[in-house]
């Protein structure tokens, strides 16, 4: 990945973040988003992906295989679709309580977390303020865990990804019932 590249990566994703801020809750795809001071995960409706594919080569990709008309069909599990480039995990989990969720975050991968049914209420902070280390990171897994608490609670309805890049500490999977959810792995380079 070029340099003049992440630069300009960086300047669009902050001018969609201000611009766009919070999209979680919304009812329909025409509401307008309003920004959350303080908020920079990016929550919206798989209808408004287009929105976002200048923030990643691979995100045009990674979106048109959320559209797919037999995702929610597909069993749980990887599934390939640029090889360690791009690949999607899906699941059906049982959802858990926010103090069973610990906040992890990545590295080498961009997570894009799509819920085909259910509510995940995402915890949220950013990965640089993270001060107090449940596990270290595993370079084979791509994941590091931390015992802080999130700074928000995103509540992320079907329909509805959110997107979070290796400064964005997560803890997926809070709510009531099963998620069904797919998780799209992005390679940052």
């Amino acid at each position: 990945m070029s340099k003049d590249w992440m630069v300009r990566s960086a300047w669009i994703g902050l001018a969609l973040w201000g611009a766009i801020g919070n999209l979680s809750g919304c009812s329909t795809d025409k509401e307008v988003a309003k920004p959350m001071e303080g908020e920079h995960v990016i929550v919206d409706r798989l209808a408004n992906a287009e929105r976002y594919y200048d923030m990643h080569p691979t995100f045009e990709r990674a979106f048109a295989f959320l559209r797919r008309g037999d995702l929610a069909e597909l069993p749980d599990g990887r599934h390939d679709i640029d090889g360690d480039r791009l690949f999607c995990l899906m699941s059906h989990s049982p959802a858990r309580r926010r103090a069973e969720a610990p906040l992890e975050a990545h590295r080498k991968y961009i997570d894009i977390q799509y819920v085909l049914s259910g509510t995940d209420e995402m915890g949220w902070k950013p990965t640089a303020t993270c001060s107090i280390s449940a596990v270290s990171y595993d370079p084979d897994k791509d994941i590091e865990f931390f015992k802080d608490a999130p700074d928000r609670w995103i509540p992320v309805r079907a329909g509805s990804f959110a997107i979070f890049f290796p400064r964005d500490a997560h803890a997926p999977l809070v709510g009531a019932g099963q998620i069904h959810k797919a998780v799209l792995k992005v390679a940052v380079e």
